[in-house]
């Protein structure tokens, strides 16, 4: 059985599928695209990063608006999940273009606080997405209800340790939105459901594959009798299968659960090292974030959230068409 939240968006996600292979190809680096000059609308979306797969699908939803709807878009994020400041710049850089909308995933809400509010003078319609933004300026967030998710990969994981043990967090950053909420999520799911487990620590790796697994060897090296693992994003959750593997630790002995999908979390799941993982609707958070826009700019009301839908998957379900419409790879 899987846990199914959907509403829209997922249109054009199979066929997206197809076509994320050659996507993912053109993205690296900064990610950055040039645009901005032509005779259509032109809408900047900076996002949280590029070094993942699942930003590749957010771009491919975001494309397959942009052509629906006729507007001119550009996509771009930080290095890594990490780097604050480089997407300020990149937000900055945004705002010069004189966008007629922007579309933004943040990093640190209070840091880009001062550009929002320029871009709210300026007229310029604010979409986040992802990650919500602790702020009244964006006119709505299409994202993933990341603290039902959440709680859904702490019920799986109760399951799989028998209602009892510790168990610890690798979580991707306790600045943005998207990363409070996948942690507060789990943390309150196991306090108000599961008065036998016990969560032993929270540790907080930027969504940074090797430095996600250096903590996960921290935390069970402090604590031989762990039960679980809990990885907040793509990054976490691989960081803490590579932590695993190499310690040599029996996978059933120590269960790790993912967030995000990604060819690594995949292979992990099939071969019994991850008993499954939150997967998002990427390609319709890009989707619905241009939709948005758009929909800002011809002056039709908003709803302050769009859910753009969450699936849990694992090995008896991972190949069904269903959840395969909405992995990313």
């Amino acid at each position: 059985m899987f846990k199914k939240r959907t509403m829209g968006a997922i249109a054009g996600a199979v066929a997206a599928a197809l076509i994320l292979a050659g996507c993912a190809n053109d993205g690296g680096g900064s990610g950055s695209d040039e645009g901005g000059g032509g005779d259509k609308p032109y809408i900047a979306l900076v996002s949280k990063g590029f070094q993942h797969q699942f930003w590749q699908a957010v771009k491919t939803g975001a494309e397959q608006a942009a052509e629906e709807f006729d507007v001119e878009i550009t996509f771009e994020g930080p290095d890594t999940e990490a780097d604050v400041d480089q997407q300020i710049q990149m937000l900055q850089t945004a705002l010069d273009k004189n966008p007629a909308a922007i579309g933004f995933a943040a990093l640190d809400s209070q840091a880009a606080g001062p550009l929002l509010q320029q871009a709210k003078d300026a007229g310029i319609p604010v979409i986040a997405f992802d990650s919500g933004v602790e702020s009244d300026i964006p006119l709505t967030t299409a994202a993933t209800d990341n603290t039902a998710a959440a709680a859904e990969a702490a019920k799986q994981m109760a399951e799989a340790v028998g209602h009892e043990g510790k168990v610890a967090l690798v979580v991707h950053d306790q600045t943005s939105v998207t990363g409070q909420e996948r942690r507060d999520g789990f943390v309150d799911y196991m306090e108000e459901n599961e008065p036998n487990i016990e969560i032993v620590d929270v540790q907080y790796g930027g969504g940074d594959q090797a430095k996600s697994a250096d903590l996960a060897k921290a935390i069970i090296s402090a604590n031989p009798d762990l039960k679980g693992i809990y990885g907040s994003n793509e990054g976490s959750a691989i960081g803490v299968v590579q932590a695993v593997k190499e310690l040599g630790i029996d996978p059933t002995q120590l269960v790790v659960v993912g967030f995000d999908s990604g060819k690594a979390q995949m292979d992990a799941i099939r071969d019994g090292l991850m008993i499954g993982a939150i997967t998002q609707n990427p390609v319709g958070i890009g989707y619905e974030t241009v939709k948005a826009a758009v929909e800002a700019l011809d002056g039709k009301d908003l709803p302050k959230t769009i859910d753009t839908g969450y699936y849990w998957y694992d090995a008896s379900n991972i190949d069904d068409e269903e959840i395969q419409a909405v992995l990313y790879e």
